[in-house]
């Protein structure tokens, strides 16, 4: 089947794209609106960007059900913060309820039985019970369009990480089996990082000088 995306509704797109770039890590975001009210989302449209200096990117998509943008990006765009929370198997339920459209100004971290903790280099907090935080600073906003389906590459730079001791093994490198990740994968599936291979990548072939 060949496919011009012009010629499907954006929702099959929607469809095909969240069950073939699979799996995709989570991006449980924290922000404070302008009055300090916290909110917190979960996105899957997230990643890494670089480590030098340490961007991170979600995409918050215009919402389909009201066509309104979502909290999270109004109030990265008011505020120019936000913490990325890494999601965890113990943490998987109340992820799932931040997920929930909710109306303006109820607090998702009280909705989830979750403990809000103050960040250290940021405003917004972050979720106590995560092993891994990232304090973040807005660097760019790329919107794509203002229709449903639609939405925003939001980058933020890392200017703070808090890793816990209990996921680390020496000073830099993540224990996985203790880290517990969860991915994302279509519809209500999700998925845990259990299966592992590995492979060694090939020597460098570019000489230096």
């Amino acid at each position: 089947m060949e496919i011009n995306p012009d010629d499907l509704p954006w929702q099959s797109i929607y469809k095909i794209m969240i069950g073939s770039i699979v799996p995709r890590p989570i991006g449980w975001i924290s922000t404070l609106d302008v009055d300090g009210l916290p909110n917190l989302a979960p996105f899957s449209f997230f990643n890494a960007v670089c480590p030098n200096p340490p961007h991170v990117v979600f995409c918050p998509m215009i919402r389909g059900s009201d066509t309104s943008h979502k909290d999270t990006l109004r109030n990265v765009k008011n505020t120019g913060e936000f913490v990325v929370n890494v999601v965890t198997e113990p943490l998987a339920e109340a992820m799932n309820l931040t997920s929930t459209e909710l109306p303006l100004g109820i607090n998702e971290f009280e909705v989830a039985g979750l403990v809000a903790e103050p960040s250290r280099v940021v405003r917004p907090p972050r979720v106590a019970a995560s092993p891994v935080h990232y304090e973040c600073r807005l660097a760019h906003i790329l919107e794509f369009g203002d229709q449903p389906g639609s939405g925003a590459a939001v980058i933020g730079r890392v200017v703070h990480l808090h890793v816990s001791d209990a996921v680390l093994i020496g000073e830099d490198k993540i224990d996985l089996a203790s880290l517990k990740p969860v991915g994302r994968l279509a519809g209500s599936a999700y998925c845990r990082v259990t299966d592992v291979f590995e492979m060694i990548r090939p020597p460098s072939q570019i000489r230096s000088g």
